[in-house]
């Protein structure tokens, strides 16, 4: 038996890309972004109650990873992207039926909108419910997960004098923590593990309308080189 399901809106999101997404959600605090609903939950009637909330789970597609055929195991880039375990092990992207889940801070409310922070979706990414964050149900105090215990390590993040200002001065125009975006977003390194970069190869990725351009100087630590509108 088959069922089709249709999403109830749509995420416009800081993340114009896949590459350097945090690898779970509340990693980033200043990743932002705004769920807007589709027609007929986008009149206010659908998110009624929904003010007294701080936090959300969101049910979406990972509508750029959509497969015919589905995988039994995958290589989790916190194993190191080389070691195979099974699909229901992780929350890799590859899913059978290509649905993530996310719990993220709900910010404001207001009629078919709901702002949100913390996310890890990329921008177009389709949701397919909304259910209230419920800490007494949803907090397990005793639980674990010995593959990924811990929060991953961060790493070092410099500025180039000059990318900063242009951080701060493309923050200041969007009305948006850029600075904290992009020091919360590379600290987590977004590499794949096994990638051992020479120090003059630059890597990059758009947040909101900017690119942000940055190196690996050395083992550890990451600068910031320019972050500028295309």
């Amino acid at each position: 038996m088959s069922y089709q399901v249709s999403p109830i809106g749509y995420v416009r999101s800081c993340f114009k890309e896949k590459f350097a997404i945090p690898r779970q959600p509340q990693l980033a605090p200043a990743a932002r972004g705004v769920l807007e609903l589709c027609a007929p939950f986008d009149g206010g009637d659908a998110v009624q109650g929904l003010e007294q909330v701080s936090h959300v789970w969101l049910l979406f597609l990972f509508h750029q990873a959509l497969e015919d055929t589905p995988r039994l195991k995958v290589r989790p880039p916190r194993l190191g992207g080389n070691r195979a375990v099974g699909v229901f092990a992780t929350r890799a992207t590859h899913r059978p039926n290509g649905i993530g889940q996310s719990v993220v801070r709900l910010d404001r409310v207001d009629k078919g909108r709901l702002w949100l922070s913390g996310i890890d979706l990329l921008d177009g990414t389709p949701v397919l419910d909304v259910k209230p964050y419920v800490p007494y149900a949803d907090s397990v105090a005793d639980a674990h997960n010995h593959m990924a215990a811990d929060a991953p390590i961060r790493i070092e993040v410099r500025w180039q004098d000059s990318a900063l200002t242009q951080a701060r001065e493309h923050g200041m125009r969007l009305n948006e923590p850029l600075v904290e975006l992009i020091e919360q977003c590379l600290a987590q390194d977004p590499r794949p593990a096994y990638q051992q970069p020479q120090p003059e190869r630059r890597y990059g990725v758009r947040l909101w309308d900017v690119d942000v351009h940055w190196h690996y100087p050395q083992p550890g630590c990451i600068r910031v080189l320019a972050v500028t509108v295309p």
